[in-house]
């Protein structure tokens, strides 16, 4: 069985709803409800003991030195299957680990393109991982969560959504 995700919130390739985009209180224009989407996965290979959830803006016009792109994590994620572990590769005891996004405080943020850009691509990404943690805490760059994963990962899988303004 092939590692998959998907969602009831957004189907591969398609923008995503409102309830999803960045909220006004981030100060970049949006106005949206900030939720994170629903992503559910199944056939995690054998040996996975935790999974990470990542989400990531490829078209962001950063220029970061970890390259370009735009990072966050999402606050909800439900694995609907009993069998899949919920999502503690970050070491925190519950599902809902967060680590430092580039919004600068763990926690998640919607997207939110420039005004006028072109569609921005919001990959989605669960990680099956080898370990029952990842060596990060709450204040961990992006940078090193990805430092962390590429070495921990035995599997990963996908889901993208699209957003213009």
């Amino acid at each position: 069985m092939a590692f998959t995700v998907i969602s009831n919130s957004f189907k591969d390739g398609d923008y995503l709803p409102n309830d999803f985009i960045l909220s006004a209180n981030f100060g970049f224009g949006c106005a949206g409800g900030n939720r994170s989407p629903h992503l559910t996965w199944s056939g995690a290979p054998a040996g996975t003991k935790s999974f990470a959830v990542t989400c990531y803006d490829p078209d962001a016009p950063t220029g970061s030195a970890s390259g370009t792109g735009w990072w966050s994590t999402s606050r909800r994620m439900w694995a609907s299957s009993p069998k899949v572990r919920a999502a503690r590769a970050a070491g925190c005891r519950r599902a809902r680990c967060r680590t430092r996004t580039n919004f600068g405080a763990p926690g998640s943020g919607g997207p939110c393109p420039p005004e006028g850009d072109h569609p921005h691509r919001y990959l989605f990404t669960v990680f099956a991982v080898k370990t029952d943690k990842l060596d990060v805490k709450a204040d961990t760059s992006a940078a090193v969560v990805g430092f962390n994963l590429h070495f921990n990962t035995l599997a990963k899988t996908e889901i993208m959504g699209l957003f213009k303004r």
